[in-house]
């Protein structure tokens, strides 16, 4: 059994991470095994996140006073945080991926960008596109209108170059 002031270690260190990301799930881990838990981990640090198994007082005591207090508050039973600073979107993912494959663990609810979401809307930010694809749609969208003008450009001297052409091999100039 840890001693007072080592829980008060881990209380302040859970406030800084928690004033650090703006983005938390909630989740329960019952009857998961360790190399389940094993596994989870791996997700989550390969999504650009944290994962960390809390005991409930003192994670209600340590979001006093942040974003997360309102998801943090009367927490009953066996629970976990998933949390990053990153993209929530593809936390979201690798979360709700584990999810599926494994039943045992489930969503509570979370805080995306400061705001306590329910579990649906996991699973609708699971489901968006995550910021990479976005900024590479957005790149595609901005980079077509140049790409067509410059083909129609060097269409314009294709052609030219071509009719010449033509006409060289037709002795269409006399000179």
């Amino acid at each position: 059994m840890k001693k007072k002031p080592d829980k008060q270690k881990d209380m302040e260190a859970l406030r800084k991470e928690l004033e650090s990301s703006g983005n938390v799930f909630l989740t329960g881990y019952e009857k998961l095994t360790v190399s389940q838990d094993f596994e989870l981990r791996k997700a989550v640090r390969g999504a650009g996140g944290k994962y960390r198994v809390i005991k409930n007082r003192i994670a209600e005591k340590a979001a006093e006073g942040t974003a997360a207090a309102e998801l943090l508050r009367e927490l009953k039973g066996m629970c976990s945080l998933a949390y990053t600073s990153g993209d929530p979107v593809a936390l979201a993912k690798a979360l709700t991926n584990y999810a599926k494959a494994n039943p045992s663990f489930t969503f509570r609810a979370g805080m995306v960008q400061g705001r306590v979401v329910d579990v649906g809307a996991i699973h609708e930010l699971a489901n968006l596109p995550s910021k990479e694809e976005i900024y590479a749609k957005l790149l595609w969208l901005i980079n077509a209108p140049a790409q067509r003008l410059v083909t129609a450009i060097n269409g314009v001297g294709r052609n030219l170059a071509v009719v010449v052409d033509q006409g060289v091999k037709e002795n269409k100039f006399k000179g």
